[in-house]
């Protein structure tokens, strides 16, 4: 097979990647924008997800799809509801102050981390996927006879990981839209935009606060439940999405949500190309170097520091 069909199926593998990037990073862009609170503990959030997922799908007695369309919608509200009982116990008390917010969040993620690991145990633990078609993709080459349609061996992808691409791009148009056209969206970029004139004006910033930080754990944990069917539930499986997802906010710009998909986009792809072609530890290594490049040069990030 030539090298055309192997970029084709290193860009689908990207694409996965992109999507679920771009949920996770998302949600933790939008804590920092409204908040200007930095959550180390956003990784953990996002293993709780899939971690749920494996629980819950293994609780249900059925088709696979039963089982993991309930994890779909009671794994990002219970993670979402422990955020914002995090939130109202823990940062509220701190007053939001970005130094402390650090450090509780650090010991936020050890404390989720070891109690997951005491009750989940230290296994990877994988879930059935609800469906999962093998899908043969075409490739087209030019011969003695000129372009004829050919079909690669092993040039193909699943209806999941297409699903998940699908899901990925339906769930950001939501939070667009939730940003954009509600009221509730409104009141979030006023708090963004000037908290103390939010407050003047009667809007309740802590429940603003607590609802953003519930939002941003809750997209996290549904990226982990897309995840989990194709790669498995570990309780220490959060670093590698908060790595990420930090150099996509950078990159993209802190707050910054549009710029945070097209940063999630142009990581996640090349991620999947470079893993595919050369290492995943050379392509986490360019985008590191990639977010120094963009703190020298441009500190505010390539899309600009805010969105409304």
């Amino acid at each position: 097979m030539e090298l055309g069909p192997y970029l084709v199926l290193a860009t689908l593998e990207g694409a996965v990647t992109a999507a679920v990037l771009a949920l996770t990073a998302v949600g933790l862009s939008l804590v920092f924008g409204v908040m200007r609170v930095v959550n180390i503990a956003h990784g953990e959030f996002f293993m709780l997800g899939a971690v749920l997922a494996w629980w819950i799908a293994q609780s249900v007695v059925g088709h696979p799809a039963i089982g993991f369309a309930l994890a779909l919608v009671a794994a990002p509200l219970i993670v979402g509801a422990l955020a914002v009982a995090a939130d109202m116990t823990i940062l509220k008390r701190l007053e939001y102050d970005p130094e402390r917010t650090i450090v509780a969040t650090i010991g936020l993620l050890y404390i989720i981390q070891q109690v997951t690991l005491m009750g989940y145990g230290p296994d990877a633990r994988p879930v059935e996927a609800p469906f999962n078609t093998r899908i043969a993709l075409p490739w087209f080459e030019h011969g003695a006879e000129g372009w004829a349609m050919i079909w690669p061996w092993g040039l193909g992808t699943t209806t999941y990981k297409l699903a998940v691409i699908g899901a990925a791009v339906v769930l950001l148009c939501a939070v667009w839209a939730l940003m954009t056209r509600t009221r509730i969206g409104l009141v979030m970029r006023a708090t963004q935009s000037d908290r103390d004139m939010a407050l003047a004006f009667g809007i309740p910033v802590e429940r603003v606060y607590a609802l953003v930080f519930g939002l941003g754990a809750a997209l996290a944990a549904l990226a982990g439940v897309l995840i989990v069917p194709i790669q498995q539930a570990h309780y220490l499986m959060g670093a590698d999405p908060l790595l990420l997802s930090f150099i996509v906010v950078i990159i993209g710009g802190l707050g910054s949500l549009p710029g945070t998909v097209l940063a999630a986009v142009l990581i996640g792809l090349s991620d999947g190309i470079i893993s595919v072609f050369f290492s995943p530890t050379l392509a986490k290594i360019l985008a590191t170097l990639l977010v120094g490049l963009v703190l020298v040069f441009r500190p505010q990030g390539l899309f600009g520091g805010r969105s409304t």
